[in-house]
């Protein structure tokens, strides 16, 4: 942290501040460096078991090491920011911050959100801005301020500073932070000579407030010393990380209330209010970005497709690939109350007049999309819909291989070997059926056996009915279509003839639920998950092979001790 401090104090203005007596590196990072304050005064839920029960070394044993400052994803600084600021639409400024490199499946891995100088600067010079903008719009600044503000300056200025400040850091000030946030508010007149006095104050508090590391980072001190081997955390930090989990933003004000009121005191009013916050229509939005990242949406854009072959694939299928699965998933977690095995397994759909023609479902369709029942002997799940299916495929044919590795990784989450550094792609074969030339090059046999053979191929070839678009076929280059193969689930191999009972031997397999469940766990911590986590993803894996919900997952994971409570810094 002390890079951020000699970033800051770096600044022209803050030297001036520091010149003028005050100390702003202490007022931004004190806390950063060992000695951050501000949780509420009753804690948060005592640690118990993995579903908040017993306290002890058993719990103890359950809750990974995580930092206590991940940082604000760029999505959610600028969510912050325009609930922070009362702004109608988030203000874009982090479309020109310095990128972050993808840690992991998903965006919030902590990882990989790291401040770098580049980074510092972009927040400096956003906070700068922005600050700036409120100021110098009266209506902007009207909506900031309480109405009820008192009219005396100097109990108007404590009180913006108070208010102001729980929101900005999620919590209430300290003592010694209220003083020093009142002190640098009282210069903003120097600061910013010309301005009306309470809007410079406002100013220079809006700048030190939006580049201070509470604001940048989640922080997660705790609430008071351990009990049972962990730091419970406090009520306003559970408010966050339920906020920033299922709103991808900064706690409400209501949320910032319930904490203040020890609503999230225990484990069972977490919960509680978990399932409030899960019917606001942010978490559909979040829990779709969890299934975008998990299933890779991205890949279905700027596909390349032979036009003489597929003249139907126009580039609007890209859009409508992505939406329908967007639709679909949406439908199933929060109108169906299903899970995985109802993403694995559901023919229901959302089509327009593109998907139609290629799923082959009679109707009329425009660019609107409308529910549809699929062919229960052709469709089964996300794995049978046209995104997945078309963005592993090349121009002309299926592409069995990274059909096959995608559903290793993302919905069993085994653990493959990196290809060889001299892999080649498949060589052209015209009178071959695509499974042939693709066993030929990797099957028994070759270099490729012991990966390929096992468990690559046999995955992949379970999609050899859905040609280079996703569209229905039974015949390959004049050949039959072979699609049977068997695949290892539960420690024997499993046949199957085609993608359909495939999809149905995954969603029956405790393998494919124990990997959504530690991908859940994932997400919801920001973190990858380690072995101290695998009690409750196996916890998680069985309850969703039983029938639990996502929706039941997200709720067991935020009410469980992991996600209530941490390591001591000093065990860590």
């Amino acid at each position: 942290m002390n890079s951020l401090a000699y970033r800051l104090t770096s600044s022209p203005r803050w030297r001036r501040a520091l010149g003028a007596g005050v100390s702003v590196a202490a007022l931004l990072l004190s806390g950063c460096t060992g000695s951050l304050g501000g949780g509420d005064e009753g804690g948060g839920p005592v640690p118990g078991g993995s579903t908040g029960g017993s306290t002890g070394g058993a719990a103890e044993a359950q809750v990974a090491e995580r930092s206590m400052f991940p940082r604000l994803s760029h999505a959610q600084w600028e969510n912050t920011v325009r609930d922070l600021l009362r702004l109608d639409d988030t203000p874009g400024l982090s479309a020109s911050f310095t990128t972050d490199p993808l840690g992991g499946v998903f965006d919030n891995n902590e990882a990989a959100l790291q401040v770098t100088p580049g980074l510092w600067g972009d927040y400096q010079r956003a906070a700068e801005e922005l600050a700036a903008m409120v100021v110098d719009d009266e209506a902007k600044l009207g909506r900031l301020l309480p109405a009820d503000l008192p009219a005396e300056p100097e109990a108007r200025a404590q009180a913006f500073i108070e208010r102001f400040g729980e929101r900005a850091f999620r919590r209430p000030l300290t003592a010694e932070e209220r003083g020093q946030y009142l002190a640098l508010f009282h210069r903003g007149k120097e600061l910013y000579e010309g301005e009306e006095p309470f809007a410079a104050g406002v100013r220079a508090a809006l700048e030190a407030f939006l580049q201070s590391p509470h604001f940048v980072y989640r922080v997660e001190i705790g609430a008071g010393p351990a009990k049972g081997g962990l730091v419970p955390l406090s009520g306003y930090e559970i408010a966050t990380k339920l906020a920033f989990l299922f709103w991808n933003t900064m706690p409400s004000d209501e949320l910032l209330a319930a904490a203040r009121a020890g609503e999230l005191s225990t484990p069972e009013g977490v919960r509680a209010y978990a399932e409030r916050m899960l019917e606001d229509p942010r978490a559909r939005e979040v829990v779709g970005a969890f299934h975008r990242q998990l299933y890779d949406y991205e890949m279905y854009h700027d596909l390349n497709k032979d036009q003489a072959l597929f003249p139907e694939f126009v580039p609007e299928m890209g859009d409508a690939m992505q939406r329908e699965a967007e639709l679909f998933v949406d439908h199933v977690v929060f109108d169906e109350e299903g899970g995985l095995t109802d993403l694995l397994t559901s023919r229901t759909a959302f089509v327009n007049g593109h998907l139609a023609a290629v799923y082959g479902v009679d109707g009329e369709f425009a660019n609107e999309f409308k529910r549809v029942e699929l062919d229960a002997a052709e469709r089964s799940g996300l794995l049978t819909r046209l995104g997945f299916l078309a963005a592993k495929a090349t121009a002309r044919q299926p592409d069995s291989i990274h059909r096959g590795v995608f559903v290793n990784l993302r919905i069993l989450c085994a653990t493959l070997p990196s290809p060889p550094d001299n892999a080649t792609g498949l060589p052209p074969g015209e009178k071959a059926t695509n499974r042939e030339r693709v066993a030929a090059h990797t099957g028994k046999g070759t270099c490729g056996e012991a990966c390929h053979a096992t468990v690559i191929n046999p995955a992949g070839f379970a999609f050899e009915h859905y040609d280079a678009i996703g569209k229905y076929r039974t015949t390959d280059n004049g050949m039959p279509v072979n699609a049977a193969d068997a695949y290892p689930l539960g420690g024997e191999p499993r046949t199957y003839a085609d993608a359909v009972e495939f999809s149905q031997l995954l969603a029956e397999s405790s393998e494919a639920h124990a990997c959504y469940a530690k991908h859940w766990v994932e997400f919801t911590h920001g973190r990858d998950a380690r072995a101290k986590d695998q009690a409750l993803i196996k916890e998680l894996g069985e309850a969703s092979r039983g029938g639990a919900s996502t929706r039941e997952l997200i709720l067991r994971i935020v009410s469980s001790t992991p996600f209530l409570a941490r390591v001591p810094a000093e065990a860590q």
